[in-house]
């Protein structure tokens, strides 16, 4: 099948380090968000030529952070990231993606059935309607919010001896310390920043890791 005009291919790292078949799922979404995506508005015209480095290997990054078999929520999934090449990369793990826009899920629900993501489920709705009925052993978010109102939305999600991985920019020890107070409230470890190189060494990806107690105090 030709692949559609404009669409990027994978960088020749990425064909060098990851299974054909898994390179051939990303082209697929790299091509989903070039043109539908774009269409939806839920990428940026100009957002198409540095699909891969900026988005798709940024996120790419958190999949050797992830427990194996765990159970993750990508909480303001938008168009899938992280969560959806977390799907891609990690087929041992589940994957929720949750969104409240409606234009953003149905583009969801369209990729994750095109890609064929068994493992990977779309939920409407905010953090808020998920707390008390459903907790993970991870909670991602990509650009969400700053980390002090971040937690309040990610914790009640996180379950006991979890973590929420939040994918970050230059402000991650800044965010960090802005939100003392609150990650006290929610008693929290303390925070770790890591900075991780992308697939080919060219970017480095940014991400908080903030743990949750394995037992309630």
């Amino acid at each position: 099948m030709k692949r559609p005009s404009g669409a990027p291919s994978a960088p020749v790292a990425v064909s060098a380090a990851l299974p054909h078949s898994v390179v051939a799922k990303l082209e697929m979404y790299a091509d989903l968000l070039a043109t539908d995506g774009v269409i939806r508005g839920l990428i940026g015209p100009r957002e198409v030529a540095r699909l891969w480095e900026r988005h798709l290997l940024n996120c790419a990054t958190l999949a050797e952070l992830i427990p194996a078999g765990a159970n993750v929520c990508d909480l303001g999934s938008g168009a899938g990231l992280p969560g959806i090449v977390l799907g891609i990369l990690r087929t041992d793990v589940r994957v929720t993606l949750v969104e409240p826009l409606l234009r953003r899920t149905s583009f969801l629900d369209a990729a994750v059935l095109a890609l064929e993501l068994h493992r990977v489920e779309v939920v409407r709705g905010r953090a808020e309607s998920l707390h008390g009925r459903r907790t993970f052993d991870v909670v991602t978010a990509r650009a969400l919010a700053p980390l002090s109102r971040l937690v309040p939305w990610a914790m009640p999600l996180v379950a006991p001896g979890g973590e929420l991985l939040a994918l970050k920019g230059r402000s991650a020890a800044q965010e960090v310390g802005d939100a003392a107070e609150v990650l006290g409230v929610f008693q929290c470890s303390e925070p770790v920043v890591i900075a991780l190189p992308q697939v080919g060494g060219d970017f480095t990806s940014t991400t908080i890791r903030v743990s949750r107690a394995a037992s309630e105090r």
